[in-house]
This record gives C-alpha cells, structure tokens and sequence, in this order.
C-alpha cells in the first residue's frame, strides 16, 4: 500500500495536510460479517465514488470537533463504513468489521486563498480536484473510507470518498444527511440503515479477484491513448427544466400514452444534444444507461432505508439518426419503455445471468456513443446541514467519470431545478457549450 500512499500525498500536494485521525464507533460493536450480494459485486472494478460538499462560515476547529463527535455516533449504526472488504473461506466478499479496526480516516488540511465562492463558480473540476481524497483508487483496492476536511479562506470543503462497492447513491446520502442530523443535536435519525443485504438476495457468488483489472486497458492488453476529457457544470432553472418537460409532452405517440417524467425530459434533451455535439453518423449507434434505484422493484420490495447497492444499469439503444431525426419524445418514448419494462422479473433475470458468469463492470461497458446517467436529482444533497447551514455547493470528484458520464444534482437553486455534470470529449464539449437549445434560454 506504499505507492497508493504515496500517490494520494502528490494528489493533495495543493492542500497541506496538518493531521490525520481515524475515528470509531463510540460504543463496543463487535465482530460483523456481510456478504456482499449480486447488486455489489460488479462495482469492485469502479473507482472510490467521490463527493465534495462546501460551506460558507463558522469556525474550522469547532466544525471539525462537531463532525468526529457525530461520526463517532453515526458509526454506531453505519459501522461498515469503518470496516474493510475481506472474503469469507469459500471465497465470496463480504464486509467486514472488528473494534480493534482503525475506522475511518480523517484527514485535516488546509489551503491558501482559495474561496467557497471560487468553488461554486467553477463549472469544471480543475479547481476541486485536490479537496477530495483517493483519486484513481479502486474500490477492490481500498481498504479504508477517508474522509478530507479543508479549511477555505472562508469556510470548510468536505470531500468524501466512499467505496462504490459497498453502498450506492442512495445509501451515501442516506449517511450523509443521517450524520447531519446528529451533528445538529439530534439524539437519534430518522432512519436507521436495513443492513441485512441477503434479504434482497442470497445467492453466494464466489469471485477470484486478486489485483483489479485495468478499467482503460484495451482488449489486447495494451492501454489505449484515453481521449482527452472536459467536465462542465450546466444550471438548468426550474423554467428551463418546465420547458423542456412540456417541449417533450407536447408531441405524445398517442392519447393514451403515459406522460413523461421530469427525469426522461431531462434525459432525452441531454442524450439528443450530446450526440448531436458529437458529430455522429446517422447510421451510428447511440446507447443511454441509467443507473437505476432498485429497492422498490425488486419482490419483495426492500425499504429505502436499505444499505448497500440495490441499483442496475439499464440499457437502450438507438441509431443517432433516428434520435435527432425525430421529435423528442421519441427518445423520451424509448428511455421510458426501458425503465418501464425492468421490473421485478427482468431483475431476476438479470442477477441470474450475471450469476452464471458473473462479469466486473468497467467504464467501457457503459456502451458505444453513450450518455450514462448516475446520481438523481431527488437525492436532498442541499440538506445536509450540520449545523452551519446547508451547503453552498455539492460536486462529484474526478473519478469515475468517462465519455458520456452524467451526474445529476437538486438545483441549488430549489424547486424543480436541477444542476447537470456532463464528462465528454474536449471537441465535442465545446460545441455543447455554444448550442444555445441544450442551455435553454429562459
């Protein structure tokens, strides 16, 4: 683990670190096993999922005491957070924890000038980079779930790494605004987290991984030249996102066809513009995934409270001429259908087909030409306030990201708006920043 070490000291080398503390549970826990189910498995090959969430004001030392006082408490519930990955003897993963394990790591920093106003402005990550810790860490690799505190000219940045192995976007917030709730003097949260994974599925699935695969290496060994990237930061308002929604209602299949939803309007006009941006052939083919929550479709269904991965991509393709060819709702019709149509018996299969020749997602399984959606909007990210008022910004780190990769965010703003991280080719970014139908003009 030296040169991991080593190469997370060069990450932050633009923030200096002045300590760095693990924090445990505050009570005895004990030893706890869980296995790793079907809907964890295939994220092994995925890097840390990171955040970045800035505040304006307060007193750093204080805030600081406050989040380990609380995490001390939250850990209570939320212990496999401070635990490791291991495998049990008949080879499967699991989760495991013991009190005499470090627990989570803090690591406390500081940096010269840079601004909660700076953070915020920024549409790229070039500023933030450096405020998050395990960049271009695999989840197969981690052992710890680190935690970096950084204290701005004029508030705190909180960069968070979680291992996407271990839980999803819906259980990271879940902890997240759990561990705010505590911090701001509650006694207790409003939903512990449902730990018990086997009740979502039981099949044991022996895997032999012992050094992660390169996730940009090529099929013949060698490592492809990666394209060059840009990430930008779009604000859609609340009247942007109504427009676009009633722009692709307006022209439904038929009378008796479902309304679309915010999130396929949304969806569609993204898919449509960013292949459009990206010069296709007509005859090309185009794929949209989403990374959808499962804990409601699957039977029985599983509380929202449950902890860990219960998510599925969800594939569907198109040929890119068709998809700009047509009225919107024609890639709406066809994101929809396929959203309609993974329910409990398609998860089904879906588990038992990977079971049968389980297969560790890498970046290029996302598709050919594709816009691939993680994250959503209905995640209350503008909530977590621990006590010194809801965030100023709420960001994804570098990692994890690939041509086509979306994150979608609550608007800053409220109501129905919503704020749009797009990753893509450099050329093709620069024709989407100038295509003034996809930044919707209100």
């Amino acid at each position: 683990m030296t040169s991991e070490a080593g190469r997370e000291e060069e990450e932050i080398s633009k923030v200096k670190i002045r300590s760095k503390t693990h924090v445990k549970p505050g009570k005895i826990i004990g030893r706890k096993e869980c296995q790793l189910v079907t809907f964890d498995l295939p994220y092994l090959a995925f890097y840390y999922n990171q955040k970045l969430l800035f505040y304006k004001g307060g007193e750093f030392e204080e805030q600081v005491a406050k989040l380990k006082d609380g995490l001390r408490v939250i850990l209570e519930e939320f212990y496999q957070l401070g635990g490791k990955l291991g495998k049990d003897e008949e080879g499967v993963f699991r989760v495991e924890y013991d009190d005499d394990m470090e627990g989570v790591e803090v690591l406390e920093a500081i940096t010269d000038g840079l601004t909660v106003d700076q953070l915020a402005a920024d549409e790229s990550i070039s500023s933030f980079k450096d405020l998050i810790p395990y960049n271009g860490v695999l989840n197969l690799t981690g052992l710890h779930r680190p935690l970096l505190w950084v204290q701005l000219k004029d508030g705190l940045a909180m960069g968070c790494a979680f291992n996407h192995a271990i839980l999803d976007g819906t259980s990271t917030w879940h902890f997240m605004s759990s561990w705010a709730q505590i911090c701001r003097g509650s006694n207790s949260i409003a939903a512990p987290p449902f730990l018990e994974r086997t009740k979502a599925r039981t099949t044991r699935v022996k895997l032999e991984l012992s050094f992660p695969p390169n996730p940009v290496a090529s099929s013949n060994g060698h490592t492809d030249q990666a394209p060059q990237l840009r990430e930008k930061f779009f604000r859609f308002s609340e009247a942007a996102i109504d427009k676009i929604k009633s722009k692709v209602n307006s022209n439904q299949p038929s009378a008796a066809s479902k309304p679309f939803s915010t999130f396929q309007s949304l969806a569609v006009h993204i898919w449509q513009h960013v292949t459009q941006a990206r010069c296709l052939k007509p005859e090309d083919y185009t794929v949209f995934t989403v990374f959808a929550d499962c804990r409601k479709r699957v039977d029985p269904p599983m509380p929202d409270s449950y902890f860990g991965n219960l998510i599925q991509a969800i594939f569907t393709v198109t040929a890119a001429g068709l998809l700009l060819a047509n009225p919107s709702d024609f890639g709406a019709s066809v994101i929809q259908k396929a959203i309609e149509a993974h329910n409990a018996k398609a998860i089904e299969e879906r588990n038992k087909e990977w079971e049968a020749a389980p297969k560790i997602f890498e970046f290029k399984d996302a598709g050919v030409n594709c816009v691939a959606v993680g994250s959503s909007p209905r995640f209350k990210v503008y909530d977590v306030d621990f006590g010194w008022g809801k965030p100023e910004g709420v960001r994804s780190g570098s990692n994890n990201r690939f041509d086509g990769m979306v994150y979608l965010y609550q608007g800053k703003s409220g109501g129905r708006s919503i704020d749009v991280e797009i990753t893509l080719e450099a050329g093709a970014m620069e024709l989407l920043e100038k295509d003034k139908e996809f930044l919707t003009q209100v």
